[in-house]
């Protein structure tokens, strides 16, 4: 299967990789957001094609990919579930609401890896600070931000995003 990057995707590339004149590689980091913004994450194709597209190694991508955790190697669902685990939202009950939405979720709620519902609605992860300590626990869906979110709360937003 060979990788397809849309025209309009390889104008923003091209227009990004024209920023970076002396080094082609400096070009990896936005090529890598831009692809994965389109695509929803990063495909071992991508990485491949991003790689060529740069006159570089595949490994010089994936070691890329591998390192920073805002790179998804696999697709994520509909809705991206995202939970703060630093400490103010840890003691704010962060992990509880984890797994209480995991539960209802029917997903496993023993690991802390991101994990995708069967339906492929939502994906449900842990993040790092999301910058509301004192309104613990805090939560995002896709691009919403909610404060303080209660069991019963969690609920009901998990029904409004499932009939989006």
């Amino acid at each position: 299967m060979t990788f397809q990057v849309p025209p309009l995707l390889l104008q923003k590339i091209d227009e990004v990789i024209s920023h970076y004149p002396v080094s082609k590689r400096s070009a990896s980091l936005p090529l890598l957001h831009l692809v994965q913004e389109h695509f929803g994450y990063v495909s071992e194709e991508a990485t491949v094609w991003i790689a060529d597209k740069l006159g570089l190694q595949p490994i010089n991508i994936l070691e890329l990919v591998t390192f920073y955790p805002m790179f998804r190697q696999t697709p994520i669902g509909k809705n991206h579930i995202k939970i703060c685990r630093t400490l103010s939202c840890a003691l704010g009950g962060a992990h509880e609401l984890c797994l209480h939405i995991r539960k209802n979720l029917g997903m496993d709620d023993h690991t802390h890896d991101a994990a995708t519902s069967s339906d492929g609605t939502y994906t449900v992860e842990y993040v790092e600070c999301l910058a509301s300590c004192g309104t613990a626990p805090v939560m995002m869906i896709n691009d919403d931000f909610y404060e303080g979110v209660s069991h019963t709360q969690a609920d009901d937003l998990l029904q409004k995003y499932r009939s989006k």
